[in-house]
């Protein structure tokens, strides 16, 4: 969405200037996020992992491919 073309609306050589900006934005949102947070220690990390994300993955896979099949034998609208 950042890096679309602009368009006939900005002059043609406005486009490098404009897009320099909008990488430029894009890398101070990036580091600026990154420094905000603190670092998980290795020990935390597989705790979220195991304890949070893994059910939460495994119950979006069941449903993805259950939802499916459990609605295959409707008929059509």
């Amino acid at each position: 969405i950042l890096f679309i073309n602009p368009g006939t609306t900005i002059h043609p050589n406005m486009f490098p200037i404009n897009l320099m900006l909008k990488a430029s934005a894009l890398t101070i949102l990036f580091l600026w996020t990154r420094a905000s947070y603190p670092r998980f220690r290795y020990d935390q990390l597989m705790h979220l992992l195991w304890k949070n994300f893994l059910p939460i993955t495994l119950a979006l896979f069941l449903w993805h491919t259950s939802f499916p099949t459990a609605f295959s034998g409707l008929p059509p609208q």
